[in-house]
């Protein structure tokens, strides 16, 4: 058989026609992001790679390659006995390392000389993330979004989970930035993922949607924690979205922030120090006395003096100078953030 190669632009139109798509990256560069799906077949460890390019500058090309070569042989007999063994001779695979080619390249022969119907990505992932960046300037511009707007702890996001369990077609930035996007809005234990893979999860996920329906979104700012959300993206959905505003019950709202940021009463102090970043804006002693309210355990009222004194008056001014509909929105009340006060209100918004 002969080796397969396609472009950047075509592999990310074909991802799901292969059945394995193979990062023959080390496993710091597969972290950092990847191709929607791709399993990690390392053929150089991460400190490999380091060595192998520490020789390529400061001693020659030639005495790197013939280094990386014997790691890379080494290598390629352990993920063939560990990954290969049980593939069905019509098995196809496609494959990239970072631009070169030469990791990816080396393993493909392999396949290949097997009888594998093996293909391989001209320019690796660093032609596909070119491809991602351009196609973020463009593709959230084939789609209508209604906008999910309202003020802190008024169950937006839920709404918008509900939603998706309706059938509609929902694009959850705060999800895919792993972020709910407020000074509080970090997960408990999970990090933010990079903005390459953040790009990269966000470019596939509005590749799957389609055009002759809208699309579900909640209102946010530029950045979601550390992330910055596409330019393209988010015009569109100041300038033309429709916007939906959510309203719910002071009650019910604190009610929900206690039920969605309950883990901080286990991680005191690192909620006391989000809280630091607020003093400039709100005063140290407005701020340590929301510190205080959360060292005694009564985070209803700390949620509730956040959301009055800072989210509110905070949310009500960037919505109505980002939103151009939000003058004009259609209300939605929820009752409380419980499911079935979700499901009738995702019921009927899913009607629009």
């Amino acid at each position: 058989m002969s080796l397969l190669t396609i472009g950047a632009a075509e592999a990310a139109q074909r991802l799901a026609s292969f059945d394995t798509v193979i990062d023959a990256r080390s496993p710091a560069e597969f972290a950092q992001d990847h191709l929607p799906g791709a399993v990690n077949w390392p053929v150089l460890d991460n400190d490999e790679r380091h060595d192998v390019g520490t020789e390529y500058v400061q001693v020659s090309a030639f005495d790197a390659r013939k280094t990386g070569a014997a790691l890379i042989a080494s290598r390629i007999g352990a993920l063939l006995q560990a990954h290969v063994q049980d593939k069905p001779r019509d098995w196809q695979p496609l494959l990239y390392c970072w631009r070169g080619g030469k990791r990816s390249g080396t393993l493909a022969w392999f396949l290949d000389q097997i009888g594998f119907r093996t293909t391989l990505i001209q320019g690796g992932y660093k032609a596909f993330r070119e491809q991602v960046l351009e196609q973020l300037g463009t593709l959230p511009l084939r789609f209508d979004y209604v906008v999910i707007a309202g003020r802190t702890g008024s169950g937006k996001t839920r709404l918008l989970q509900a939603l998706a369990q309706a059938g509609a077609q929902v694009l959850d930035l705060e999800a895919l930035a792993r972020h709910r996007g407020s000074v509080l809005g970090g997960l408990p234990f999970e990090p933010q993922p990079s903005q390459k893979a953040f790009d990269t999860q966000l470019w596939h996920a509005l590749s799957a949607f389609d055009p002759a329906r809208p699309v579900y979104v909640e209102s946010e700012s530029r950045k979601i924690g550390r992330l910055q959300v596409p330019t393209s993206l988010l015009e569109r959905m100041r300038g033309e979205g429709g916007v939906v505003m959510v309203t719910m019950p002071d009650d019910a709202r604190v009610q929900l922030l206690v039920e969605e940021y309950g883990f901080f009463a286990s991680q005191l102090e690192r909620f006391c120090g989000h809280l630091e970043s607020l003093v400039q804006l709100r005063g140290r002693e407005t701020v340590a006395g929301w510190q205080a309210l959360a060292r005694e355990g009564r985070w209803a009222e700390v949620f509730g003096a956040l959301m009055r004194d800072h989210y509110d008056p905070l949310y009500l001014k960037s919505i109505g100078r980002n939103y151009s509909g939000a003058a004009t929105a259609r209300e939605v009340l929820l009752r409380d953030g419980g499911a079935q006060a979700l499901r009738e209100a995702a019921r009927a918004l899913a009607q629009i």
